[in-house]
């Protein structure tokens, strides 16, 4: 069998199940735009009134956005396969038990990408600052890949708890404290325009932390699932 046949193939049919999913329905991403456009409004004047310069908060205001709103995301990508044992379904597919968590974490990573499209210009609205800038998305894009690949990896774990809607956020923001800091920090430089020198080896921690949690994903997921 071919790497195409073998993995590509059965990754992009259940992104592609994923993604049709939720055309239909739109609940997911509907409730993270929702959820992120509101929280930026009421950061954005509960520091009006406290903070005299709160755009240098912006960058930990973004990444507190996209994490929280991401959540969500995880929550409902496992949970929704655990309803009328769909995953059992997924599971009896004749492929490798990874493609099931590469096809899990790209929507994830789909879905808050997108909220990031419009979290973006808002904040660039309401904060008065530029965010809309190429090394800002790159960051988002790496961030956001990062986290959609521990997250995925937690929310397996959890969907199988009665308490997953509190299990995964216990479990996940402590582990993605590292991936948050070093993606406010290189957010902070991009938009500060200072020297890649300065915080380029925090960019550094977030590709190792993607490496590390994708990895994992791809070689803890079936034992995971079928534990």
């Amino acid at each position: 069998m071919s790497f195409r046949d073998g993995w590509i193939r059965p990754v992009a049919a259940l992104v592609r199940k994923d993604l049709l999913t939720e055309l239909r329905t739109r609940e997911v991403v509907t409730a993270m735009l929702v959820f992120a456009v509101m929280t930026l409004v009421m950061f954005n004047f509960a520091l009006r009134l406290r903070a005299e310069n709160f755009r240098v908060l912006a960058p930990g205001i973004l990444w507190v956005t996209l994490v929280f709103a991401g959540t969500l995301g995880l929550n409902r990508s496992m949970s929704s396969e655990q309803l009328n044992q769909c995953i059992d379904g997924l599971l009896l597919a004749p492929c490798d038990r990874a493609v099931i968590f590469l096809g899990k974490a790209i929507t994830n990573a789909a879905f808050t990408l997108l909220v990031a499209v419009v979290v973006l210009p808002v904040m660039g609205i309401l904060f008065d600052e530029a965010m809309v800038r190429p090394g800002v998305w790159l960051v988002t894009l790496l961030g956001v890949i990062g986290y959609s690949g521990a997250g995925t990896l937690i929310a397996t774990m959890a969907a199988s708890t009665r308490a997953r809607e509190v299990f995964l956020p216990i479990l996940l923001f402590p582990l993605a404290l590292p991936l948050l800091t070093a993606a406010v920090i290189a957010t902070s430089g991009y938009v500060d325009a200072a020297p890649f020198a300065e915080f380029g080896s925090w960019v550094g921690v977030i590709v190792a932390f993607i490496v590390m949690f994708w990895t994992a994903g791809t070689l803890l997921f079936e034992p995971l699932v079928e534990g």
